[in-house]
């Protein structure tokens, strides 16, 4: 395959919407009254899947990146403490999850860096094995998401 359209096709599947939602359409009418609730037993809220997933993202980008970077404690350090967020954790919530995207589409992006290639302190990992980690458990979180919007009541998003 091409480099350029495996870059391509990989941007895509970490931002685009085709066989998932992307972020802004799972989170968009989103009242913030909603952001925290736990819609029954044993199902997590809106805020606790996406802050999951940012400390997740987070996690993969910066092992990817820097070989000092220590990864949260399993599985307490990967979600939140509380299932609703203030108004200022929601919004920090979002801001960085989506700058820590744009810095995984940045990696995919560099054409000096090849994506097949061993990350040099990453266990034998590939940069594209955590770039497809990324995309694999986005997609599968904006599914818990939309999901918990359905039990919910809120969705489709208006």
């Amino acid at each position: 395959m091409n480099d350029r359209i495996l870059r391509e096709q990989l941007i895509e599947l970490l931002t685009g919407a085709h066989a998932h939602v992307a972020l802004k359409q799972a989170l968009k009418g989103l009242g913030p009254s909603l952001r925290g609730k736990r819609p029954a037993a044993g199902v997590h809220s809106i805020y606790e899947e996406l802050e999951h997933m940012r400390l997740a993202q987070e996690d993969i980008l910066r092992y990817t990146l820097d070989a000092g970077w220590q990864s949260p404690k399993w599985p307490e350090g990967y979600w939140p403490r509380r299932p609703a967020p203030t108004a200022a954790q929601w919004k920090a919530c979002v801001k960085a999850f989506e700058a820590d995207l744009a810095e995984v589409c940045a990696l995919v992006r560099r054409v000096d860096l090849d994506l097949t290639a061993r990350i040099p302190h990453g266990e034998g990992h590939s940069y594209l094995r955590e770039i497809l980690l990324v995309a694999d458990h986005n997609a599968y979180h904006l599914g818990q998401i939309v999901e918990t919007r359905k039990l919910l009541g809120v969705w489709p998003a208006r």
